[in-house]
């Protein structure tokens, strides 16, 4: 079995949530930690990694803006959680030995260095995972958008989408026994079918680009190396 990555450099998508473990809201150190060793073994295969992190442990814009916060406030306050995420997710990754660094779109010298790109290909291009928090640095743009764009301008070979679920189905795999995985997926089948990979813009991004996106079930040890070292895991739209 080949251990050479089939990716070279990679943008993983980690939702906030991946960093709640059992609680209910927050971060639980031991979940970050877990997640920490999913990255470290996707470094070790030598594949250049960019990490985007979301808030939906602490603080979604959205859900903030249908509780009355004014949309843009509310999304810069999402911004500011997936700093909180990043800094913990930095902090579980150097305790496993592995070098990183937090780069974000909102401007936080003290915690963070400023998004650059050519900074950020650099520091990949020494081994360091980069850890992309802030979003895009401006309000109506979700995490899946900025984790696109950032996997564009990083040149990128792929997005690794992680989630709970092994692939993308035709129906809810909860409530459908009988649901069919797909293993690959054209973008525009999955526009058709409506099934929800990403939001629309993030999407559209993608396809427009040609920039590959595999789903695939995160909290199953091991898979993200599978992922990188081009395993058939999960559910590939291209």
């Amino acid at each position: 079995m080949t251990t050479k990555p089939h990716f070279k450099r990679v943008l993983l998508k980690l939702g906030g949530e991946s960093l709640l473990g059992e609680r209910e809201y927050g971060i639980d150190p031991k979940a970050a930690l877990e997640v920490a060793k999913e990255i470290k073994s996707i470094s070790e295969t030598g594949a250049q990694v960019a990490v985007s992190i979301g808030a939906g442990n602490i603080f979604r814009g959205i859900s903030g803006a249908g509780n009355g916060i004014d949309r843009a406030t509310a999304d810069y306050m999402g911004m500011l959680a997936t700093v909180m995420n990043a800094l913990a997710l930095q902090d579980a990754v150097e305790k496993i030995g592995v070098p990183s660094r937090v780069l974000s779109g909102l401007e936080m010298p003290a915690v963070a260095e400023p998004y650059i790109r050519r900074r950020a290909i650099r520091h990949m291009e020494k081994g360091r995972v980069v850890i992309l928090a802030g979003g895009s640095g401006a309000p109506y743009f979700t995490t899946d958008t900025s984790a696109s764009l950032r996997a564009l301008e990083l040149n990128c070979e792929i997005i690794l989408k992680a989630t709970k679920v092994d692939g993308i189905y035709d129906k809810d795999p909860n409530k459908f026994p009988g649901a069919k995985k797909y293993q690959e997926l054209a973008y525009m089948d999955a526009l058709k079918e409506r099934l929800e990979v990403m939001d629309t813009s993030a999407f559209a991004l993608c396809m427009d680009n040609k920039l590959p996106i595999m789903v695939f079930n995160f909290f199953e040890k091991g898979n993200s190396k599978r992922a990188v070292l081009g395993e058939k895991i999960g559910t590939i739209v291209k």
